[in-house]
């Protein structure tokens, strides 16, 4: 069986459409993004919370733009070349201004395989300088020779990993059309390059992956407990409204990252003994209490992983 990208891991055992089946049958193309309003000027698109596929065309992730009298800003590029231009087209609905900058919160599939549509009607593209390594990396190869397998035919061979232009080091103020976009570093997190986007104007802060909602969060190799002082920087920033990678946007951001942190500090907390005393990890799993999260999508699909790779970051701490 194939294996699937979800948020920059795999799993397998998910059934797919073959690449022929789609050529054949075009009317399986039938996502729609539908932006939502959520400031005067800012919009998002919310993906599926579901595993990356052919069916979904891996819209798994979220993205959003910000409307300026200079152009469109775009934060995250979303799953695959076909999302991003569909992207591209909704927001030529909602306005004539071009878009002129993409900001990547972080380089996992589901965020930039669309970014070489962005690329070529000359958007600028902004990353943490991070980006460059997991760019040059055999992972991010081998993860796009499978994903153009997996996501057929909106993953193909056409599709490339799309380098930023402006790599950014810890924080940046760009300002465009006189709208300010603070851009700051947050990783190592979610991921080593974790970028947080605060619009003061809008009082909206974008937060990609280091906030989940309505579904288990993919941990992966990240620093866990970087990433829960990345979730205080956000409550710091005291935005109005965060949009988060995955899940509906929050209007009450402390509350709606609390979900995030509690259950980050839970897997800290029923893995740190068998961590540190090398006790086997299979043993503290079936002991800890998932009844809380069990019920949640992609739970099945990732919480085991997302234990065992805090079981072993915190042998490495």
């Amino acid at each position: 069986m194939p294996l699937l990208q979800a948020c920059g891991f795999f799993i397998a055992g998910i059934l797919f459409f073959a690449p022929a089946i789609a050529q054949e049958n075009p009317s399986i193309n039938t996502i729609n993004l539908k932006p939502v309003q959520v400031a005067p000027h800012t919009y998002f698109v919310q993906g599926f919370a579901e595993l990356g596929s052919s069916k979904n065309q891996n819209f798994i992730s979220n993205a959003g733009f910000v409307v300026t009298p200079k152009g469109v800003v775009v934060i995250d590029a979303l799953g695959s070349p076909t999302l991003a231009l569909k992207l591209i087209g909704e927001i030529k609905k909602i306005t004539p201004q071009k878009i002129v900058a993409v900001i990547v919160t972080h380089y996992h599939a589901d965020h930039v395989y669309g970014l070489q549509e962005f690329k070529k009607i000359g958007a600028k593209i902004y990353a943490q300088a991070e980006g460059r390594s997991y760019l040059s990396s055999e992972t991010a190869k081998q993860r796009l020779i499978a994903s153009r397998v997996d996501f057929a035919p909106w993953v193909n061979a056409s599709t490339r990993l799309t380098p930023a232009d402006i790599w950014i080091d810890q924080t940046m103020k760009l300002t465009i059309g006189g709208t300010d976009f603070l851009i700051s570093r947050v990783g190592p997190a979610h991921a080593p390059e974790d970028l947080i986007v605060n619009i003061p104007s809008e009082k909206v802060l974008f937060a990609g992956d280091l906030v989940f909602r309505g579904r288990i969060p993919f941990v992966g190799n990240a620093d866990s407990r970087g990433w829960l002082a990345a979730l205080d920087q956000i409550n710091q920033s005291d935005p109005s409204i965060v949009i988060p990678g995955h899940g509906a946007y929050s209007t009450n951001p402390p509350a709606d990252i609390t979900f995030t942190r509690n259950y980050l500090k839970y897997l800290r907390e029923v893995m740190t003994n068998a961590a540190v005393n090398l006790d086997p990890f299979e043993a503290a799993y079936l002991q800890a209490d998932w009844s809380e999260y069990d019920g949640m999508p992609l739970f099945r699909a990732a919480n085991r992983m997302n234990a065992f790779n805090v079981y072993l970051s915190i042998q490495a701490e």
